[in-house]
Parts: C-alpha cells; structure tokens; sequence
C-alpha cells in the first residue's frame, strides 16, 4: 500500500505540474497574441501600400486561419489641456472581429463600426472622459482633423492597449489616409498555431513589395521565459520519476531477498527461470497500475482545488499528458522490476535449500 501511494502521489503530482505549466503557457500566450496578428505583411522600402488582393493569395496557406486588410493611422486628441495619442486601426467590423475578438470585450456601448465610428479603449475612455455615443475629434496624420461617434468602449485586458488602442471603420481610415479601395496599410494573418508562425512567415516573405513581421520576432522575452517554464516543468517531473523508480526497485529488490527461499523451492518442484521472473514483473504492473489509476485521480483532485485559487487562469487536464503519465508510471514499474527479476531467475534452488 505504500509504495502504490508513493507511485500515487509521484503521478499525480506529474498530471499535476503538467497540466498548471501547459494551461499557464496557454493563457499567457493566449493574453499576448491571441487577440491580436501573429503575421503582419508591410509594404517593403519602395512601396506605400499593400494590395487587398494579397489577402486571397495569403489564405490560401495551409496554417492561415485568418486574414484581413487593414490601414493603420495615428491619431491626436486634445482637450484643450492634455493630449492623448491613438493608434488607430481601420477595418470592417467582421475582419476586426476576427482578429481582436471586440464583439465579446465591450463594456460599454455597443460593437459596430457604421460610418465615422470609432471604438476605444476603456484606459483611454477613462483618460480622456469620452464615453460612448460622446464625439471624438482627432487630428489626423495630414493636419486634418476627422470627428467621430464613439460606438463602444472595449477591454483588451492590457493596460497598454486599452488606453492608445482604437479601431475605426474601413471607409473613414481611408478618407484619414487618402487611400484608393485597394490599398491599405497591412495585412494582418492569424495562424492555427502561434508556435508555426515563423515557418508561414518563412513562406510569405516571398511575396513581392512586402516585409513580414512575425511576432516570435518581437516577443523573444515571453519565448524565453515559456521555455523556462516548460524546462522547470520537465526538470520536477524527472526528479519525481526518479523517485518514484527509486521507491519502486528498493520495494521489490526487498521482496526478492524476502522470497528467496520460496522461490528455491518452487524451482526445485519444477518451475522455471522464466516463470520466476515472471513473478516480480506480475507484482511490478499490478504496482504501477494501481499507483497510475490512484495518481490519475489525485492530479484531477488536485486540479479541482486549485480552481478555488484567487487566479486569473483555469488549469485544464490534458489528455496527452495524463497518457504519457500512465505510460511512463507503468514503464518505470516494470524497469524496476528487471534487477530482482533476473537475480531470481538465476538462483540454484540446490544452493538456496542448503543454505536454508
């Protein structure tokens, strides 16, 4: 019973710690580019825009799952006081909604972006006391200045974005820009895993009268601490495999000294090597299931407490990682079993009843 709690306890603490690092690293991924491009295509130092046509060619990439035109332009506001810097990003709603998921982050108003509305960042509400259905003057990149409706008030849940982020409808951003309908400022693209994007970004950079932005490039802090994370995870699960094997071999390494002269005996009525060794490998994967079925049921405890965490994150159970326990557990189980396995299968029952 003890050395199955042990197994226990070493597999659920691996399901566990697997299962925290994996959802932490989804969320922290998911926080920072999920709502937001993986790829941006901009036009290259000889041109001033990028085709809408280029978003045809680029869907057709087997990892894009999204991507829109858009213009980006920067914005003044003033009050007579203090001024505020925005930058704006023109699109229609349904594209920026596919990208930046506005639609279920409004706090305040509602989301569309009809003619000459615009939609900004809670911060910058706050900031500048403009709320919606209030007028928004901004002095646009040329010295004109444009007025528009705030629509709705948005909650990226970064500080940063909410207060210089806006979005502003398709038509109003090319008026701002002096834009035909075909030209635009990016082309922003979301990939089916954010991990793949440089290989789709690779693949991209050889299209004519653009340079590709991949946001690997220019989040190689948050790269490094996911691989620290993922390391420390690996480096725990290996200690308590270590452990586990450990506790496993000295437990039936034990038995076998125990059960020497049993095992003479049997062998001298007739069993063989094989089927005495059989014996501890049999004794080995009843151990290890056991341990796995009861450690399978401790990480999920241990899941379900930590939803009770003051946390901002859910730790999810990964299928993946629960099987590779298993297996492992299991494996370790029958490896410990080898050494006692084959000392008793070489025994000399003659020696073993003589010495006895």
């Amino acid at each position: 019973m003890l050395i199955i709690a042990g197994i226990a306890v070493g597999i659920g603490i691996q399901v566990f710690v697997g299962s925290l690092i994996t959802s932490l690293q989804a969320d922290l991924v998911d926080s920072t580019v999920g709502s937001s491009p993986h790829i941006t295509l901009l036009p290259d130092d000889d041109a001033d825009f990028v085709s809408g046509a280029l978003v045809g060619e680029v869907s057709d990439d087997p990892l894009v799952t999204t991507a829109i035109p858009v213009r980006r332009l920067s914005g003044i506001y003033t009050n007579g006081e203090d001024s505020l810097a925005l930058s704006v990003t023109a699109g229609t709603s349904d594209d920026l909604d596919s990208i930046y998921r506005l639609s279920g982050r409004i706090t305040e108003g509602s989301y569309r972006l009809d003619m000459a509305e615009i939609l900004v960042g809670i911060g910058f509400s706050e900031d500048a006391d403009v709320h919606a259905g209030d007028q928004l003057p901004l002095v646009l990149p040329y010295g004109t200045v444009g007025e528009y409706t705030v629509a709705g008030v948005f909650d990226l849940g970064a500080a940063a974005a909410n207060d210089r982020l806006a979005f502003l409808d398709d038509a109003s951003g090319a008026a701002a820009l002096g834009q035909g309908a075909d030209e635009y400022s990016a082309i922003e693209i979301q990939v089916e895993d954010v991990f793949a994007s440089t290989e789709t970004a690779d693949r991209l950079a050889g299209i004519d009268g653009v340079s590709v932005v991949d946001w690997q490039d220019e989040n190689e802090e948050l790269l490094s601490g996911l691989a620290a994370q993922s390391g420390s995870s690996l480096m725990i699960q290996g200690f308590v495999l270590v452990a586990v094997a450990l506790g496993i071999a000295s437990t039936l390494a034990i038995s076998a000294v125990q059960k020497t002269r049993q095992i003479g005996i049997l062998k001298a009525m007739g069993m063989t090597d094989g089927s005495a060794g059989r014996i501890f490998l049999w004794q080995a994967a009843l151990l290890g299931v056991a341990g796995v079925l009861l450690g399978i049921g401790l990480g999920y405890a241990l899941i379900w407490g930590f939803s009770f965490a003051p946390v901002d994150f859910t730790v999810r159970p990964q299928a993946s990682l629960i099987l590779i326990s298993a297996a492992i557990g299991i494996a370790v189980a029958l490896a410990s079993a080898i050494i006692p396995s084959r000392s008793t299968s070489r025994l000399d029952p003659i020696e073993v009843i003589q010495g006895a």
